[in-house]
Order: structure tokens, then sequence, then C-alpha cells
């Protein structure tokens, strides 16, 4: 069950390999900080392309702007922004990797406070011509404050790296768990589309589509929290309507497929295919042997099947939904 994104130019998520270990020794700080590698052997389901090409653990030569000597555990969530450098953190194992580079745990050296690195090459952002989508994903994801997303505590950079100091989610990706579960209880998927719908409806009064919910944007905190992450291809727009096709095809929406001008109704849709993915298993219009086009086939006629184990009021909220 291979996931596929577009054939166009996407952002990809960062993949976690591997579940973290030992949470309580992590948050108590007890971290063995050594480099690892991310295991490139093991083979994991994704819908969107990995890296290629293993890169470098961060090394420490980062530009240093007036580095206030000490600071306290709360000072990292709003220090500004051009106080960072990588000095300032003890690099821990890679907890993922995506297209454009690593996440690596870390730890502010001042604070001990925990952190998840998020280290972005400049030559593949320029190679694939993203450096604006960026820009974007730091503006808008940096200003969001809500318990069920991911904070953006701020970046950095030297001369060929760009640095996101991102909310650490103890228990990986939520996609990582359904895998491992195949599919949760209607209970269980109800309290993650509760706390989705709670943050979507923070991120759309504040006019920000996400366009890109699905699992593996889903991250997962130390007491089961979800928190939505990875804002590479949100908007923020002042009429909410946009026409770019864009997200990961099992959850695109039929005005996009279509081509129609489409607003913040796409991330409503995307949750409602959530909704059928945790109870499920898999995405309502998944295609695994016919290629891309069933698939954009199946999204336009909305031709929706249900296993006889989902009830009906789960039916009638996942038709409902959008």
């Amino acid at each position: 069950m291979l996931r596929t994104g577009l054939p166009h130019k996407t952002i990809d998520t960062v993949k976690r390999k591997t579940p973290i270990d030992n949470v309580t020794t992590l948050n108590n700080k007890k971290i063995p900080f050594k480099q690892e590698k991310p295991n490139t052997n093991r083979t994991v389901k994704k819908r969107t392309p990995s890296l290629a090409r293993s890169q470098p653990s961060p090394s420490d030569n980062t530009h240093r702007t007036n580095t206030p000597k000490k600071r306290s555990l709360s000072d990292i969530r709003e220090v500004p922004l051009k106080h960072w450098t990588l000095k300032d953190f003890e690099i821990g194992k890679a907890l993922g990797k995506g297209n454009f580079g690593h996440v690596y745990l870390a730890r502010e050296k001042a604070s001990g406070f925990i952190v998840a690195l998020k280290v972005l090459y400049k030559s593949e952002l320029t190679k694939t011509g993203i450096e604006k989508q960026l820009r974007r994903e730091i503006e808008i994801q940096g200003q969001l404050r809500h318990p069920n997303i991911l904070r953006l505590y701020g970046y950095f950079h030297d001369e060929t790296r760009v640095f996101l100091i991102l909310e650490y989610a103890a228990k990986g990706e939520l996609y990582t768990e359904l895998k491992k579960r195949l599919k949760f209880t209607e209970p269980e998927a109800a309290n993650y589309v509760a706390q989705m719908a709670n943050a979507l409806l923070y991120l759309h009064g504040k006019r920000v589509i996400h366009r890109d919910i699905k699992p593996e944007n889903l991250m997962l905190g130390l007491h089961g929290e979800l928190k939505i992450g990875d804002f590479g291809w949100s908007v923020r727009t002042g009429r909410l309507e946009r026409n770019t096709l864009c997200g990961t095809l099992d959850y695109l929406p039929p005005e996009m497929v279509e081509g129609r001008v489409h607003n913040e109704n796409v991330d409503l849709w995307s949750l409602g295919i959530l909704l059928y993915e945790l109870i499920v298993g898999k995405p309502p219009f998944e295609n695994t042997e016919g290629g891309s086009e069933i698939t954009y086939e199946r999204i336009r006629n909305v031709d929706l099947h249900f296993p006889k184990h989902v009830s009906k009021d789960a039916m009638d909220l996942i038709t409902k939904v959008r």
C-alpha cells in the first residue's frame, strides 16, 4: 500500500522511522546524546517520497548575533528568532528524515528544554524552488498558539542550512501508531477527530488553511494528545479561496481534482477522510493497482464504500463533513 504524492512539486513530510523509547527518561532530560543516523534499511510505508540520500548531522558553524548568556526554561518559547544558533543546542539522535533534511532530538543547553530540531538544506530548497513556501510556513506556524497545533518556537540558519526549532512530540506520528494498530476503535477515532476539529476551528478563525491534513502530519504528544504539524502547504488568505492543486492524492477533495477554486472546506473534507482511515485502516479512495487516474476518478464521483464494521453514525458523519 504505497502512498504516493502528486507528480508535481510537493513538500515531503519528515518521516519518523522508529518510535522514541524511554519517554519518561527523555523528558527528565537523562538523554545519552550521541549522533545516530536513521535506519535506512527499514522499510516504512508512506504516501510521499523519502529522502534519496543520507545527510550528515548538523555541525556547529552557525552565525551568532547578540546571543543572551542565560535563558530560563520558559524563555525558549518567546526568545527573538535572530538570537538562536546551533551552539545553543545539544544534538541527540535522528528522529526522521524528509526530502530536504532531517529532524533531530535536541536539548537547549541553558534551560535543558527538549525540542525537535528540523534541519533543511538550502541547496535542496533552492533546487525545488520552495523557498517562498518555507518562509510562509515559518510565518504561519510561528504565530499559532493552540494545544492541538505543533509549536514552532523559532528558526535560525547558517551558510548551507535552515533550522526550525519545533515542539517535541514524544509519541511520534499518528500514522506510525495507526500502522501498528491497523485501525482504531470508533471512540478512539472520535477523540482524535474532536481534537482536530478544535484545531481547525482555530486555524480557520485565523484565516489559515492547512491543505495537507493526513496521519503523517499529525503528531502525538507525551499523553497522546494530537498536534497538527507540517504547515508546508498552508496558506493565510483574506478571502479563503485558492486554486492551487496541492497536498496528498488520497486526501484531495473533488474541487481540487477538478481544478475549481477551493477554500477552508478542503480541510473539512480531509477531516472526513481522516476519520474513515482511522476506523478502516486505509483512505476511502486509495487505489493500489490502477494508478492515480482511478483515484482521481473515484474522488470526482465520491465513490465511497464502507466495510460492515463501520457504524451508521460514523458513516453519516463521514458523508456529511465537508
